[in-house]
């Protein structure tokens, strides 16, 4: 153990390092870990780390989801629900059904299931890598949501999927029957075990007496808690910590205090960080294990490589295809939804760019990674080793060609030229300048007897009527403070009932949140 401490540690160190270069370069973070993974193959000497396959899921998917679900737009998903839904339920089947044919078809020796397998793993587009490409080019916020939205859902059901066609490929045999029903139990008792776990976490949370540091541990234990119960329910876990997750997040403000919010948001943003980066780097630690498995098995490396191109070649295809096909079901069945643009072509290469944002990422990574190495009756697991290397050829080839060119073909292609009917600097202004006379009216409504004579109280009034920054803090005294913090509560209410304008930006309703949050704990350091 004190051997490969260092090395654990000096793993970490390099991930920081390459996130300060990913920002530093403008690129993002996850294509440079990749590399880094590649890169991290070709060192000789440095040690093996084994991690159970059975543990992969456990440790590394239930955290990187629940945090998902707290960064997503719970007010856009509901509203481009039909979308999301079809690109993270149908998609995914079409997408695993497509590999699963070709797979199964130019593969010698590979049969359906273990299509389907490879299928499961590589079908889900990565909200990790999405989130950080484009962070660097501006899209709309619908476009965003229906990306992030997709990508959390479609983690589900394309695990779903898997989990399937690993039990086809151990047992040798599929029930449809016994199949549909399980699949059905997993998708229902999923949600419904989330949930409920879900409000008994928020209970617990308002019940106890909790301060920023135990909610933060609370909400790193969460997240496993939702998973491994669901599975020792046989439901699903991912499903369960989506459905928990979203609960909590969209009930955030009523058992999270301010102290807690702020904390947490940088804890979680740390530890997500650090577990995309390891898991990459552990990727390139099994690379040189895993070819060597591939040249035993007399599968030579460039056909591995080819195997991998060809997967991600249908992978962009089967993509391109379902988008512009969603494209137009909606223009016949639903056009009143179909996004605007200022020209038909820019209408048309919308899909296009849905389709090339299908990178994949970490969950992939995790997926692979869990496959056992031997089956129930100790035997080997058939093309672990060539699952594992076409699934890193994917995740290196569409970040590299797909996450290097999207910022370039949205810049140069104007897709989403003037789609926005409010940009949003403008709708910041509108929104602070309702939050500056919500507050005014607020406090000289409420509280304009008590104006009369008391100076902190007329500063208070003042600061917000000038909206001056006071450089003199010591007229704030306890009845002011009580006063100042409830006003911060009704800012609050405010900023939730403007968020129900179909319009708003949520990313903005979450800044001026957070600026609340700040401003409270500001007060309670005083």
């Amino acid at each position: 153990m004190h051997s490969i401490l260092p090395f654990l540690l000096a793993m970490v160190a390099a991930v920081v390092l390459l996130g300060m270069l990913a920002n530093k370069l403008r690129v993002a973070y996850p294509i440079l870990l990749v590399v880094a993974g590649l890169l991290t193959s070709l060192v000789p000497g440095l040690p093996v780390v084994k991690i159970d396959p059975d543990l992969i899921f456990f440790i590394m998917l239930p955290p990187l989801l629940f945090e998902a679900t707290w960064t997503i737009s719970f007010k856009e998903m509901k509203k481009w629900w039909r979308i999301i839904s079809s690109f993270a339920f149908l998609v995914v089947f079409f997408t695993a059904l497509s590999v699963a044919v070709v797979t199964s078809h130019f593969i010698p020796g590979f049969t359906l299931a273990l299509g389907f397998l490879l299928g499961g793993i590589v079908s889900p587009p990565d909200a990790v890598s999405i989130g950080a490409i484009t962070r660097f080019v501006k899209i709309p916020t619908s476009t965003s949501a229906v990306l992030e939205g997709e990508s959390l859902l479609n983690d589900a059901s394309s695990l779903i999927i898997f989990r399937f066609a690993l039990l086809a490929v151990a047992s040798g045999q599929f029930v449809w029957q016994d199949a549909t029903l399980s699949f059905f139990w997993m998708v229902i008792g999923g949600v419904g075990i989330g949930l409920g776990l879900g409000w008994l976490f928020v209970q617990a949370h308002r019940r106890l007496p909790t301060d920023a540091p135990s909610d933060i541990a609370f909400t790193l234990i969460e997240p496993y808690f939702l998973y491994w119960i669901a599975e020792q329910l046989h439901s699903s876990g991912v499903l369960a910590v989506v459905s928990g997750g979203l609960f909590m997040a969209n009930r955030r403000l009523q058992f999270l205090s301010s102290s807690s919010r702020i904390r947490g948001y940088s804890v979680w943003e740390s530890f997500v960080f650090i577990l995309n980066g390891i898991v990459f780097l552990l990727i390139g630690l099994e690379l040189p294990e895993i070819v060597e498995g591939l040249r035993l098995k007399g599968i030579p490396l460039q056909t591995a490589i080819g195997y991998g191109a060809l997967v991600t070649g249908v992978l962009v295809v089967a993509r391109l295809i379902s988008s512009y096909a969603a494209m137009i079901a909606t223009m016949i069945f639903r056009p009143g939804v179909v996004p605007r643009a200022s020209s038909r072509r820019r209408q048309w290469l919308i899909p296009m760019f849905l389709g090339w944002t299908g990178m994949r990422g970490v969950v992939s990574l995790a997926a692979a990674l869990s496959i056992p190495v031997m089956l129930a009756d100790g035997t080997e697991f058939p093309y672990r080793n060539l699952i594992l290397f076409i699934t890193f050829v994917v995740i290196l080839l569409t970040l590299l060609v797909q996450g290097l060119t999207l910022p370039y073909i949205i810049e140069r292609a104007n897709i989403f030229e003037r789609l926005a009917s409010e940009s949003p600097e403008d709708m910041r202004k509108r929104l602070k300048q309702g939050l500056r006379e919500h507050t005014y009216a607020f406090l000289r409504g409420k509280y304009e007897r008590d104006f009369d004579g008391h100076d902190g109280m007329r500063k208070l009034l003042q600061h917000w009527e000038e909206k001056l920054k006071a450089s003199d803090d010591e007229w704030m005294n306890q009845k002011t403070k009580v006063i100042f913090l409830e006003m911060l509560e009704s800012q609050r209410q405010y900023i939730v009932e403007a968020n129900k304008d179909p319009a708003m930006d949520e990313e903005i309703i979450r800044e001026q949140l957070f600026l609340i949050d700040l401003e409270e704990e500001r007060l309670k350091m005083q």
